[in-house]
């Protein structure tokens, strides 16, 4: 009961910042640009959010085959749809309770592929770890083709005590680099210090969970396809958000790098709220102001992006939670 009230307490916790950030975000648009915010969303290309749908969907199942390849080394083959909607579901389950899908997803292929739920833990933990790797790549490459756009706005956020000129002085490095050193220190003294601590323990259980993630990579079978499928899934990511990015005048002009950008501080987005309420737009709107795009402008934009990604989900997620039952009973007639 108690872990059920921290669940809930964590999930409202998140929810109030997630409209919060709605809040604050409408509050940034000065009194003459509500037109603007109105217009853009009035004048969207709608329709573009067709081929969105189409691309997100393909990453999906992308996803559902990736899933497949983690459990070849315990010798289950559930069969792809099944699995697809087992991802999809888990993606709607997480809508309504985060981290409710992971749960979800094992169970739903332990009642119909008669996979052991307890088995499947240990994929989840492979997949997050992966994800959370191709977010730091995905940032690195956004770092290395934006550099002129976002080394400003990293200047910006540091502050001009850092900052020497229009360049990041050689003393403001090595005091940087000084800080990232003595932090390590810290850290570490702390962690022993205050190994016995819940948070710490549960640090270094999140740690470890990630770092098994990885190393279970090296027993698969068809590592080639598993990295290719981890890419396709990033690619396609990048090629819905450009595609999203073509829906408003405004933004319209944008390329693939700044969808790289908008991906990688929206991914943040998704993560910091229960389904990137408010975070996912707010952030989107503040890469783009980099952009010299308006914030009401960008601000619209990522709406628009938030909502197609959640009409996706609670479309093709509602109906794998209708199909799965009626397709695994025909699959087992057959």
């Amino acid at each position: 009961m108690k872990k059920q009230l921290l669940s809930i307490g964590k999930f409202a916790l998140f929810l109030g910042l997630g409209l919060f950030l709605v809040w604050w975000s409408l509050r940034q648009i000065p009194d003459d640009k509500w037109d603007e915010f109105r217009n853009s969303l009035r004048n969207a290309n709608y329709w573009l959010l067709i081929p969105v749908f189409i691309i997100l969907i393909a990453s999906h199942w992308l996803r559902a085959l990736r899933w497949k390849i983690l459990m070849e080394p315990m010798g289950y083959r559930p069969t792809t749809i099944t699995t697809f909607f087992a991802v999809m579901i888990g993606y709607l389950a997480n809508l309504a309770f985060p981290r409710l899908g992971e749960v979800l997803k094992c169970t739903i292929l332990a009642r119909y592929e008669k996979v052991p739920a307890e088995k499947l833990v240990g994929t989840i933990v492979a997949e997050r770890a992966v994800d959370v790797v191709s977010l730091v790549i995905v940032f690195v490459l956004t770092l290395i083709s934006q550099y002129d756009i976002l080394a400003v706005y990293g200047q910006e956020l540091i502050g001009q005590l850092l900052v020497k000129g229009e360049s990041i002085s050689m003393s403001a490095l090595l005091l940087v680099a000084g800080i990232v050193l003595v932090l390590i220190l810290v850290i570490r003294i702390w962690f022993k210090q205050f190994a016995h601590l819940k948070v710490v323990m549960m640090i270094k259980k999140i740690i470890a969970g990630i770092w098994e993630g990885l190393m279970s990579i090296r027993h698969l079978k068809r590592k080639g396809i598993f990295i290719l499928y981890s890419i396709g899934i990033w690619f396609l990511y990048t090629a819905g958000t450009w595609v999203g990015l073509l829906a408003t005048s405004g933004t319209a002009h944008l390329g693939w790098g700044e969808g790289l950008s908008v991906l990688a501080f929206g991914s943040i987005g998704m993560i910091v709220t229960p389904g990137g309420i408010g975070a996912y737009a707010f952030f989107i709107a503040k890469v783009l102001e980099e952009y010299k795009i308006p914030f009401e402008i960008g601000f619209a934009n990522g709406n628009l992006q938030w909502f197609a990604q959640f009409m996706i989900v609670l479309i093709a997620g509602g109906l794998s939670l209708l199909l799965l039952p009626a397709y695994n009973k025909k699959n087992k007639t057959s």
